[in-house]
């Protein structure tokens, strides 16, 4: 019996490279990355926004014939809003790289440079895609969440 095709193959990519990076950040090596940097969390962002988006569409997708399964999904791109706005908060916390102007996000004003052109325009644009479909009470961090047995 043969298994079937691999459906998603850049997904379980991305899911490999997420692993590889996590060991490499843990590794005990003076040379290991730092990742308390703008550009990492840039990368971090761009790669949440992503996820957020597929399962936007997953959750679109499935919620007609699957109501329930749905609303999980939906909830899980709720969820990872929240971290996507929480990245994006302690890009803007990091101090700024030597001689880049502008680091704060001002809807009104471009901010000035890479990365933090890239983070702020990805999360002015995925917060408007959001606001679309979510409520505000939706969108709050949880506070005393525990999980509960279903």
């Amino acid at each position: 019996m043969t298994s079937p095709p691999d459906a998603s193959p850049y997904l379980r990519a991305a899911t490999a490279g997420l692993r590889h990076h996590a060991r490499a950040l843990t590794a005990a090596t003076p040379s290991a990355p730092r990742p308390a940097d703008r550009a990492h969390l840039d990368t971090l962002h761009a790669h949440l926004t992503a996820l957020h988006r597929l399962l936007d569409q997953c959750a679109e997708q499935i919620r007609p014939p699957h109501p329930t399964a749905g609303r999980h999904l939906a909830a899980a791109h709720t969820r990872v809003w929240q971290a996507t706005a929480a990245v994006h908060d302690a890009f803007h916390t990091l101090p700024a790289t030597p001689g880049a102007t502008g680091s704060d996000c001002e809807p009104e004003r471009l901010p000035q440079g890479p990365p933090v052109l890239t983070i702020c325009q990805r999360h002015l644009a995925a917060g408007h895609a959001i606001r679309r479909r979510t409520t505000p009470t939706d969108l709050a961090p949880l506070h005393g969440h525990t999980t509960r047995a279903s």
